[in-house]
């Protein structure tokens, strides 16, 4: 097997934000010559599959200025500094649904755009909600409209590019495969 390491010979910040930082890097290719790499590092991030005792999936409506229009996806956030990804998991759920979850349960993470990006994002599965009378506001620039849904029409709301991101369609299969095994298990 060939190794397929990129060696950093050098690394250029051009910015850093509350978010993100771009980087580029100048790097040695397994074959000895050089190349150059654009780089998107992120702190990473959690996303929340909600699921009401009726079998629901809370979901929520956010505008996303990069797509120039609204989509309904899980909630979702990014880990703060020396936070542990659990407790991200909680603060996003409460913040962005007004619910806590009795339990949250790690399913999973992948790299979202590993072709210029490390960002890390963490799925839970939040089950045994309970809705707060008080809870955490939202960002100050964040506005979301929540919505309770079947997981049928949440299939739906995939065809229909409503839901449009991978998380909330990767936790949407997810789910759908779980209810085929229970239906398999039964038979």
């Amino acid at each position: 097997m060939r190794n397929l390491e990129e060696k950093t010979l050098r690394e250029k910040t051009w910015f850093e934000g509350r978010v993100v930082k771009l980087v580029t890097a100048d790097v040695e290719l397994p074959d000895g010559t050089t190349g150059s790499r654009e780089i998107v590092k992120h702190p990473g991030a959690v996303a929340i599959l909600p699921i009401c005792d009726s079998g629901k999936l809370l979901l929520v409506e956010q505008y996303r200025k990069p797509l120039e229009k609204a989509i309904v996806e899980i909630p979702a956030g990014k880990i703060e500094p020396s936070e542990d990804k659990e407790i991200t998991a909680a603060r996003e759920l409460e913040e962005e649904t007004g619910h806590v979850a009795g339990t949250l349960s790690y399913l999973t993470s992948f790299y979202t755009a590993p072709g210029f990006s490390d960002e890390l994002l963490h799925i839970y599965v939040a089950r045994d909600l309970k809705k707060l009378q008080h809870h955490r506001p939202l960002d100050e620039d964040e506005f979301v409209n929540i919505l309770e849904v079947t997981l049928d029409e949440a299939k739906q709301l995939v065809e229909q590019q409503v839901i449009h991101d991978a998380k909330t369609v990767y936790a949407i299969q997810y789910l759908e495969l779980e209810n085929l095994k229970r239906q398999l298990e039964d038979e």
